[in-house]
């Protein structure tokens, strides 16, 4: 039996954890607060975050993470992104030196512009073939109730991956594999920041050929962006690229979308903030990704006019005129 821990106890992380037990891990969730983990050991349930989910015997909580990190032969990272150096600076070390580190995280370090496998690899002192990228189309409370649904797990090393496919894999979970790191982290951050600006196109109004004309060029900047840093430009195309977006820009379940959805009607950042108990990453990583996105020459239009939001006080009405009044070019380029 493969024992695996998940490092974070919030939607994702949960949901993870029961897809780890449904596939016959045994699972042990570390949490920041020990009332959640006293909440899961003796309820089975995480009553903030899914309260219908129930969840299997194989899953267990503690508030140490030395505790929950013994023996693990997978390391799943699911805690907000700009928080992960920090959290492996205290217990980092306490991951064994076999296990196979996953990432559930979608953003770039501010400060750094590191992704997410890049700051494990650098915090911890992980070797880059054991890091694993999960990814895709995966709104937690969908999961949850085990509706179906598909990722990518992806990874340099062809082993790992695979590994970390088979004890992802359930009857309502299906794991694809791909070894283009770099394409499913970059889909999976700036899709956040694409399901900013269509949430705010909602909030103002707009209807689906604003929806589908922001959801085309935004996956076209990511492309653009993903393929300056070395990625396949084929990642794009799939559950890491177009699936993940889909879900994130259509979906009142994702937070990016009702966050952005939320300034669109008017509400002032310090207001959807103050309303918002989860982390919404498109967020905080907005301005990480632009100035990645700027080092290597990538035009991001659509990020760019988000990160003035949320950084400058730009007016979300103010992003529409500033994207329709752009000049014009080939849509290949």
């Amino acid at each position: 039996m493969t024992r695996a821990t998940v490092f974070g106890s919030g939607s994702w992380g949960t949901a993870y954890a029961a897809i780890l037990a449904d596939a016959g891990c045994d699972v042990t969730i570390w949490s920041r607060r020990p009332e959640v983990a006293d909440e899961i050991n003796s309820t089975r349930r995480n009553g903030g975050y899914l309260p219908d989910l129930q969840l299997p015997d194989a899953v267990r909580a503690t508030a140490d993470p030395r505790e929950a990190a013994e023996g693990a032969q997978v390391a799943v990272l699911a805690v907000p992104s700009q928080t992960l150096r920090d959290n492996l600076a205290q217990w980092g070390d306490a991951i064994g030196d076999d296990a196979y580190v996953v990432s559930l995280m979608k953003g770039i370090e501010l400060g750094t512009t590191r992704r997410m496998s890049e700051v494990i690899a650098e915090a911890a002192s992980v070797d880059p073939e054991r890091i694993v990228v999960v990814s895709g189309p995966n709104l937690a409370r969908e999961i949850a109730a085990k509706q179906p649904a598909a990722a990518v797990v992806a990874s340099t090393n062809a082993m790992a991956r695979a590994r970390v496919a088979e004890a992802s894999a359930t009857p309502y979970f299906r794991p694809y594999t791909n070894g283009d790191v770099v394409g499913v982290e970059i889909g999976g951050a700036v899709k956040n920041v694409i399901a900013l600006a269509v949430g705010m196109a909602k909030g103002m109004g707009m209807g689906d050929n604003t929806m589908a004309s922001l959801l085309t060029r935004g996956l076209a900047e990511t492309a653009r962006f993903g393929i300056r840093l070395g990625a396949d430009p084929q990642t794009f195309l799939g559950l890491a690229g177009v699936g993940d977006l889909v879900a994130t820009c259509a979906s009142p379940l994702s937070r990016n979308y009702t966050f952005g959805f939320k300034l669109g009607q008017g509400q002032t950042l310090e207001e959807v903030q103050a309303s918002t108990k989860q982390t919404a990453e498109g967020v905080k990583s907005c301005r990480s990704i632009l100035e990645l996105a700027t080092s290597v020459g990538a035009e991001v239009p659509i990020v760019e006019n988000v990160a003035a939001v949320v950084f400058e006080g730009r007016r979300p009405a103010d992003v529409v005129e500033q994207l329709m009044s752009r000049s014009r070019k080939h849509e290949r380029s």
